[in-house]
């Protein structure tokens, strides 16, 4: 089966502890959209916002990862049991802004409202778009980190 990269909307806040947990859950955890996923598939998310539901706007890739073997399952949280999926995610990543990368990723390449189709919380996007991501997502080696100039 053909690997596929999805990128899926949520609060940073949310972000950060679907990877402390080491899991996907999306749109509010309904399961539809974690069925399409398969075993190393690409998973990027995407945070408008720092804070569900009315934080700080940030507009930034916020966690980077594949999907991992296994189903979706159903986890016990609180009042409700969202659906999940186990994800390995790239811990050494760092969130990129989308702002610089609006010209290259072919989601909104060319479409002024590219924003819109994020509202349906999961979308599938190109290898290209996954890779261009993964790259600006990439922590500097030591070897690439620019030093401030020293105080005079």
């Amino acid at each position: 089966m053909a690997i596929r990269y999805w990128l899926a909307v949520a609060s940073r806040d949310h972000v950060h502890n679907a990877v402390d947990l080491g899991i996907a859950q999306v749109n509010h955890g309904q399961r539809g959209g974690l069925d399409v996923m398969g075993e190393a598939d690409g998973l990027v998310y995407y945070s408008p916002k720092a804070e569900y539901p009315d934080g700080e706007t940030i507009r930034e890739f916020t966690a980077i990862g594949r999907i991992a073997a296994g189903a979706p399952y159903q986890a016990l949280s609180l009042d409700r049991r969202p659906w999940r999926r186990r994800v390995e995610y790239e811990r050494d990543a760092e969130p990129a802004r989308i702002r610089s990368m609006l010209g290259m990723l072919d989601f909104t390449r060319d479409s002024p409202q590219w924003g819109y189709q994020l509202r349906r919380g999961l979308i599938e996007i190109s290898r290209h778009d996954f890779d261009v991501i993964r790259q600006a997502m990439q922590r500097p080696s030591a070897d690439d980190r620019r030093f401030p100039e020293p105080r005079r």
